[in-house]
Parts: structure tokens; sequence; C-alpha cells
């Protein structure tokens, strides 16, 4: 049987939520129908590529200092369809897509574009050069209905857009009861823990965590707090630990490929995001059992139903999360409960093998559009 080849080109394979999903979803795809190629252009941020090659993904770095430079990878990536006989392109974020339109426009294979971000949370360049080019591309995804309904506003495509909501591996993403990273931690046992796993950028508020955090330590001085991860405002927001005096309460393990021993490690995931897509990591704290409290942005609201699979208040209400978190701390039945709710939530309508199943149908449709000769007829000097 010939399979079809699918390549994804994303700016970078480090560990972010759009980067995450890739080895998590190929774990699942069929092997026996398709066969899945990478490009990524950052060779810094490559934490993702070794769960790609164990999964069966063949992944290729073509090295760009900038979004420029990025864009000016087109030839190679025209060479590498060519050699490799790729059939669809799935691009993953704005710069990874203007390159694939570029392409699909110069071969005519068919090209499928997944939004993870709100327009209006853009740089009015990257929002402008979006508008401009989203048409030259065969199919857009928004991983939330948010998401779609801020490309029907803002870019009014003529192209179909369809809403594919995140998954997770719900099997994989299980709780197990390690105390393995309380304990390395110096983190008692019985102690309450709360915690969030993001890249360190604005959206995600993590200096306004902190103050939530302070404010809920100094009624309950047993709790601790874990953020995993690193990014741009790390300085800042490590800063900020430093000026609330929380360094002996709030851990940061840094930059982590394998994530579950954290979330085994938390009681709840609180989220303080000023706007979101569909975030991964939300999906996977709720698949190992930690309760859900967070501001309802973005695609969260989609996930979470107040009251019900977790708790929520409204983006500029993010003092709030302090109430909020307190009626868990206080009350340990309704933790339990909704720690067994965040679970039954994400296995019921967020599983990475639906969302694996609805995506191979989208690749089998629109793969068998493609133009079997490729033109090779590059307008972009390398």
């Amino acid at each position: 049987m010939v399979k079809t080849k699918i390549l994804h080109i994303i700016k970078s394979l480090g560990r972010g939520g759009a980067e995450m999903l890739l080895p998590e979803s190929l774990q699942l795809h069929n092997k026996n129908n398709f066969e899945f190629h990478y490009i990524y252009f950052l060779p810094w941020k490559d934490q993702m590529v070794e769960s790609l090659q164990k999964a069966g993904g063949e992944v290729t770095c073509f090295e760009a200092k900038n979004n420029i430079r990025l864009i000016l990878q087109g030839n190679k990536v025209i060479e590498y369809c060519k050699d490799h006989g790729i059939d669809l392109i799935h691009c993953h974020l704005p710069w990874a897509g203007f390159l694939g339109r570029w392409v699909h426009k110069q071969t005519g294979i068919p090209v499928l574009y997944t939004e993870h971000n709100m327009q209006e949370r853009y740089h009015v360049a990257t929002k402008t050069i979006n508008k401009l080019s989203f048409n030259s591309q065969t199919l857009a995804f928004g991983v939330s209905q948010d998401v779609t309904d801020s490309i029907n506003t803002n870019i009014k495509p003529s192209i179909p857009v369809k809403t594919l909501l995140n998954g997770v591996n719900t099997d994989r993403f299980k709780r197990n009861e390690s105390v393995a990273v309380r304990s390395e931690l110096g983190i008692p046992a019985d102690a309450l823990v709360i915690g969030n796993v993001a890249v360190f950028r604005f959206q995600k508020r993590l200096v306004e965590w902190l103050q939530v955090f302070k404010e809920l330590k100094e009624d309950n001085p047993s709790i601790y707090g874990i953020i995993v991860g690193a990014g741009p405002l790390e300085d800042e927001i490590k800063a900020e630990l430093q000026r609330l005096n929380l360094e002996s309460s709030v851990f940061f393990p840094g930059l982590q490929t394998e994530v579950r021993p954290y979330f085994e490690a938390m009681d709840i995931f609180m989220m303080s995001s000023q706007f979101e897509g569909l975030p991964i990591a939300l999906l996977e704290a709720m698949s190992m059992e930690c309760a859900v409290v967070a501001t309802n942005a973005g695609g969260i609201k989609e996930v979470i139903r107040n009251e019900v699979d977790g708790l929520t208040c409204e983006v500029e209400n993010w003092k709030e999360l302090v109430p909020l978190c307190e009626k868990l701390i206080n009350n340990p039945e309704q933790l339990q409960k909704l720690k067994i709710a965040a679970r039954e939530r994400v296995v019921e309508a967020f599983s990475l093998q639906r969302m694996v199943e609805e995506l191979e149908g989208y690749y089998t449709t629109y793969a068998q559009n493609i133009k079997k000769s490729i033109r090779i007829e590059p307008t972009v000097t390398n």
C-alpha cells in the first residue's frame, strides 16, 4: 500500500503547546497509511526532536535565525517536497503558515494550516500578512471555536475554516500516585500543591500568578507551588518571586520534555492567562486529575464548565483566583470531586485519538487533490 506523505512545517520544536502536540499525535497516527515528515527552523529549540524521531517521524532543520530568513527557506522546502514525494503540507502558526502558502502557490501541494491563537493578539505586521496570504492555502483549522470565530471575523477567508479541538493522550497522561517530584523538591507528601506548565510569555501572566499564590500563602502557609517552563519573561518572573519572598515555596524546575511527573505532584492547576487558544497543558493537567482553577480566557471556557469541571473567573477579574483556590483548599471533598471531573471531561470530549482520526480524514480527502507533477519555479533567492 502506498502511504500518504505528510510534511509538518513549524517554526520551532521547543516545548510549546503546538510543538508538544506533534509527537503526541504521531504516536497515535496510522503508520500503515501515512508517513510523517517535520521541518523546523530554530535549532536551539529542539526539545521535541527526539520524541518525534522515536515515534517514527523524519525531522529536518533548515536553520533560520529570524522570520525573514525562515521565509527564504522556500526553495529548500520545495526541493524537500520533490525529493520525498510529499503529498500534503500541514503548517502550524503564522510564519510557518506564510512559508507553506508560498510553497502551495509554487507547487500546488495542498496546504492545511492550524491557527492556535486569536488574530487580535498578533503584532500588526503578523496580522496583516496573515490576512493578505490566508486564502493561498487549502484549508484552515482553529483549535477552538473562539479561534475559528476570530479568523472569520478578522480575515473573512474564502477558503474553508474548521474547528478542530486539541486533544490529549488520556492513556499516557494518567495519574499513578508517584511522589518522586515532591521528594526531589522537598515538598511534604501531604502538602497541597498549586502548579502551572507554561511558556514564560506575557499572556500567561505568571507575575500575577505569583501574586495570587502569595495571597493564598498568607492564609495557608503549608501550600507549595510549581511552575514548569521557560521563556522570554523568565528574569522578570523570577524577580517577582524574590520580591514576594517565595523562593522556598514556589519551585521553577525549568523547561521539561517530560511533564507528567510534575502534573503528578500538583493538586490544583491554576491558570491566570490573559488570552489562550486551547492550551494543551490544561488538557494534560486535567487528564492527570489536577483540579482546575483558571481565568476563562479563549478556549479555556470551551473546556471548563464552571463549577462542573473546574472553577473559572473572568479574565479581567484574575484576583478572584484567590477565593476560588481557597474554596478547594478549605474543602478537600470538593477538591477531590473536581480532580475526578477534570479527567472525565477530557476523556469524554478532548481525547487525542478523536482529534487524530478527524485529522487523518482531512489528510486523506485533500491529499487526493495533489498535482502529480510538482512545478519547481522558485522566485525566492536563498
